[in-house]
């Protein structure tokens, strides 16, 4: 019987923050799980973020920002996935996130908010539940 395929996660640092240490360290904290992971590197471009996400098949999408601009940056992106047919892909947000801000961004579509200090295995156990949320969808979908 063959092992199911690893969780595939792109994470990304949209916009121009260019502090990456702490997506460095959930990157290597989903690695140590078991998770595929891709990472975009700083600065990312919504446009480059969907295109990889389509290019590799991922099964989450991960974000890290840091500027305060969390919700506008979540609403483009998920624009720019439903535009591009991948809204089905849910999508994790991590970073310096005010928990007033948590409710807001989990009606617009964000499956998940790691606030700083979130634990590693919090952040690998909610990334797992996305994926496989994600899974039982498109198997419900098939049928």
């Amino acid at each position: 019987m063959a092992a199911d395929p690893p969780i595939r996660i792109l994470l990304a640092k949209l916009g121009l923050d260019g502090h990456d240490r702490g997506i460095k360290v959930v990157m290597h904290i989903l690695r140590e799980a078991g998770m595929e992971v891709l990472y975009t590197g700083r600065r990312a471009k919504i446009h480059e973020v969907v295109r990889a996400a389509l290019q590799e098949d991922v099964d989450v999408i991960g974000l890290s920002l840091l500027n305060n601009n969390h919700l506008s940056i979540s609403k483009r992106l998920l624009e720019a996935m439903r535009d591009a047919n991948i809204d089905h892909i849910p999508v994790v947000l991590g970073g310096i996130i005010p928990e007033s801000d948590q409710e807001p961004l989990a009606k617009i579509g964000i499956a998940s908010v790691f606030p700083v200090h979130s634990s590693p295995s919090d952040i690998v156990a909610r990334v797992r539940d996305a994926a496989l949320r994600r899974c039982a969808n498109a198997r419900s979908d098939s049928f």
